[in-house]
């Protein structure tokens, strides 16, 4: 008893200084991710990027959801959540399989990046891959939905020696040309090969918002 006595003031500083530093470490990771999806926010996903685009075969991309507010209007913002949320995890897991990774940019926009060779099949990675896993019913409890994404595409191989804000930017007149398109998505040209308002929108943006009937509702996550 003596002993433990004698260590305590020795050892109080050291249980101290653990605790603190966990404290911070978990007010960090709090700091870089979004509560709602679980990815990472827009300052860790630059910083990890930035890295990131100088390896081979990357590709950034940006994604914007098509009648998101239409879902908030008609069901309400805890289904818009769940919505964000699915989309968030279903994201995640297409960019895990091709060793990148993604964040939400805010409200219902995200971007990733990956690893696609230059003569990958982009009809499907994009519309099979990811726009069908992103898609997929998801039940709410309420109501069964088929979130919808526009997708732009921009691949560094197009794009020798480019910054990540071009890449961005290239990434986000493509996403927003198949938005006004009605596609799926739209890839990024090794110049700017589609002309926006104010550098990104142009033309009226579509509407791609599903409800399934009853019949054919299904849980998916």
């Amino acid at each position: 008893m003596n002993l433990i006595l004698q260590a305590l003031p020795v050892a109080a500083p050291t249980v101290g200084w653990a605790v603190h530093a966990l404290v911070l470490a978990r007010r960090l990771r709090t700091a870089r991710t979004d509560p709602l999806t679980g990815l990472m926010r827009r300052d860790e996903f630059t910083s990890r990027a930035l890295r990131a685009i100088r390896r081979p075969h990357t590709a950034v991309l940006l994604l914007d959801l098509n009648g998101f507010k239409q879902i908030n209007d008609t069901h309400g913002h805890a289904v818009g959540d769940q919505v964000i949320a699915a989309v968030g995890r279903r994201l995640a897991a297409w960019c895990a399989s091709r060793g990148g990774f993604a964040a939400r940019l805010g409200g219902d926009e995200f971007t990733a990046l990956v690893r696609l060779a230059p003569d990958a099949d982009l009809d499907a990675e994009l519309t099979y891959g990811l726009s069908a896993r992103i898609s997929a019913p998801l039940d709410t409890g309420g109501v069964t939905l088929a979130p919808r994404a526009s997708i732009g595409l921009c691949h560094t191989a197009d794009r020798p020696g480019a910054a990540l804000s071009e890449l961005l930017r290239g990434a986000d007149e493509a996403m927003y040309t198949a938005k006004r398109l009605g596609d799926h998505w739209r890839t990024a040209g090794p110049a700017d090969a589609y002309p926006t308002v104010a550098g990104r929108r142009a033309g009226r943006p579509g509407t791609h918002l599903i409800l399934l009937p009853p019949a054919r509702r299904r849980a998916a996550s």
